[in-house]
């Protein structure tokens, strides 16, 4: 028989909710604000690239969410969601830095 999982304690619930909303905000900031530079830079007019990343993010936002609630790791979503977010918010900004 498999040996009961303990349940998470307040902590662990608070964090991951945590994680869910602010963490998955700052990852789907920076796709969008990645996907704005790269399609603009790609040659699609500034509006168009806009609401497309806004959309693609819109998606991407619900399947982190899943994903931070869903995962074992807490460790890991916090790192993958805040390290990602930060790479592409940096990556755009170099993006748009060539573009000016």
């Amino acid at each position: 028989m498999a040996a009961a999982l303990a349940p998470p304690s307040r902590t662990q619930i608070v964090s991951r909710v945590l994680a869910a909303v602010a963490g998955g905000y700052v990852f789907c900031w920076g796709l969008s604000a990645l996907g704005v530079a790269g399609l603009y830079a790609a040659g699609m007019a500034f509006h168009d690239a806009e609401h497309l990343s806004a959309m693609l993010a819109f998606v991407a936002y619900l399947a982190v969410f899943l994903w931070a609630v869903a995962a074992r790791s807490l460790v890991r979503v916090w790192a993958v969601l805040l390290a990602g977010g930060a790479a592409m918010a940096g990556a755009a900004s170099f993006i748009q830095s060539l573009l000016v």
